[in-house]
């Protein structure tokens, strides 16, 4: 995964490995209310508005810390007040979640990694997973991809930033306490797909960036960089962030913005243009990076004639 860590993708590698129950601990002690009207502004949160239906949007991180919750209460009563939850995926699914994984990032039995991998580039990602502390043999089925995206999951939970603790198992325990529907705009096996599109030079190329961002500290720096301009809402610093990447010319940012952003806007967008004209009122919460800019997901509406305002 590139180091903006935006992507769901890191949700699904936690769930594959470890639990995947949406029983997020921040909801196990409750917020008294000082700590509801204390918590500060976090993400980015719109409005779209059609003949009297609303939806929601709001900009997550894919991984966090119990430090995040309670989310500011603006978020917490759209939330409430919403008929249904929509997530990008609707990870509550683990059967689903673990085929797609194996549909998509594992080798058939008896191929491994080590057969799509230059001698170089295998060596560096022996030391990197000698560094992270995983033994070779537990990766030696997966993808180049998806070693590099469970590394930088690993490192991100090193920094203080697990995936268990993300905003979208927080979000599945509040609607699950409230009774509230749940849907996906997209499913993990197409968000798998999009990786495994990738082909083997340019899955090493791939492995290699993103080997040497970890490598020399650029890749969790700039993560965390973005998380920080998240919990402060601090828009100017995510605009910053999605033009640093339209500026890069490796294949990470590349696939990012071509294939992972400015391919998936527009279909999401067709995806909430139907809740608008269907469902009185919705909360939908996606990757900050896809409310930014002027292919992000409420220009796109606003462009469709939708009324967006946006609530900070």
């Amino acid at each position: 995964m590139h180091r903006h860590f935006v992507l769901v993708v890191t949700l699904l590698f936690s769930l594959f490995f470890s639990s995947a129950h949406a029983d997020n601990t921040a909801l196990k002690t409750p917020a008294t209310s000082a700590q509801k009207s204390s918590a500060p502004q976090r993400g980015v949160l719109y409005r779209a508005s059609y003949r009297g239906n609303t939806c929601y949007l709001f900009g997550t991180v894919h991984v966090g810390q119990a430090a995040f919750y309670p989310l500011e209460p603006q978020v917490t009563r759209a939330l409430s007040a919403a008929d249904k939850l929509v997530l990008e995926v609707d990870i509550r699914d683990t059967a689903m979640l673990q085929q797609s994984v194996m549909r998509h990032g594992i080798y058939p039995e008896g191929q491994s990694i080590t057969q799509h991998l230059s001698n170089a580039s295998l060596e560096k990602l022996k030391q990197a997973l000698q560094v992270a502390g995983t033994p070779f043999d537990n990766v030696a089925r997966m993808k180049p991809w998806m070693v590099t995206n469970l590394l930088i999951a690993q490192a991100m939970a090193r920094a203080g930033y697990p995936t268990e603790q993300g905003i979208e198992l927080y979000l599945l325990a509040v609607a699950k306490k409230e009774n509230k529907l749940v849907q996906q705009l997209e499913t993990a096996d197409y968000q798998l797909s999009l990786f495994n599109g990738l082909s083997d030079a340019q899955q090493e190329e791939y492995l290699l960036e993103n080997l040497a961002q970890l490598a020399d500290g650029s890749a969790i720096k700039k993560g965390l960089a973005l998380i920080t301009a998240w919990q402060h809402a601090d828009n100017r610093a995510l605009q910053a962030a999605l033009q640093e990447l339209q500026s890069e010319q490796s294949t990470s940012a590349k696939f990012l913005q071509r294939v992972l952003l400015d391919e998936r806007n527009p279909n999401m967008a067709n995806k909430i243009e139907t809740l608008l004209k269907t469902d009185k009122k919705s909360f939908v919460a996606v990757g900050a990076l896809h409310l930014i800019g002027d292919k992000g997901v409420p220009e796109l509406l606003r462009q469709r004639g939708y009324k967006v305002q946006k609530l900070y």
